[in-house]
């Protein structure tokens, strides 16, 4: 846990896809006033949460900020923007809608940079990708959800990409469910509160 940060963990984290668990850093697009994101040791914090730094890295990276504070916040800045161009894209193609140009563009461009930094390597008894030249990058765990959404729009799994029809929520998620009738992000929550709601309407009906 990073001290001043927000705990992800107590979000409750979809775990399904990590560019997925990216853009639900938010709980509403729309009004961003809420976002989980608000410092770089959010971001540092988040990281964590899904394992993409361990605490030796957290801690350099955010010395690192701590030095570089402008660095930071253009690194921070980049993350929302990255956010934000990932989950329009997906957000469209969950509504059967096609992806702004724009959007894309702003996708790709992470999309290279973060390439620049993958390399085939020895793994086991073959070869697999892994991330060169992180060290101090203060937007290093950028790369690897950027690679994370690449290979989600290029899968089949892109026909099951949904938005949550939460209230005051739009996560997105991946409907695997048997008849992929699945309507919100987590039925313990948002599933709950729609059906409360319901409830609410049809007894105030009654009355």
């Amino acid at each position: 846990m990073i001290a001043g940060a927000f705990d992800f963990s107590t979000i409750d984290p979809l775990h399904e896809r990590l560019c997925l668990d990216f853009t639900n850093t938010t709980p509403f697009h729309h009004n961003l006033s809420e976002d989980h994101l608000q410092t770089y040791a959010d971001l540092i914090s988040w990281s964590l949460n899904v394992d993409l730094l361990d605490e030796q890295e957290a801690l350099r990276l955010l010395d690192v900020a701590a030095r570089q504070p402008s660095q930071a916040a253009a690194a921070l800045h980049q993350a929302i923007v990255l956010r934000e161009a990932i989950y329009r894209i997906l957000s469209d193609i969950a509504g059967g809608q096609t992806p702004d140009s724009a959007d894309l563009d702003t996708f790709n461009t992470a999309l290279s940079a973060a390439m620049a930094h993958m390399r085939i390597a020895p793994q086991g008894s073959g070869f697999g990708w892994e991330w060169v030249g992180e060290e101090d990058h203060l937007e290093q765990m950028l790369w690897p959800v950027a690679w994370s959404a690449a290979e989600l729009l290029l899968s089949d799994d892109r026909q099951y990409i949904r938005e949550c029809g939460g209230h005051d929520c739009d996560w997105l998620f991946l409907d695997t469910s048997r008849n992929h009738s699945r309507r919100w992000c987590d039925m313990k929550t948002c599933g709950n509160r729609a059906k409360a709601r319901r409830h609410y309407r049809r007894a105030k009906g009654a009355e």
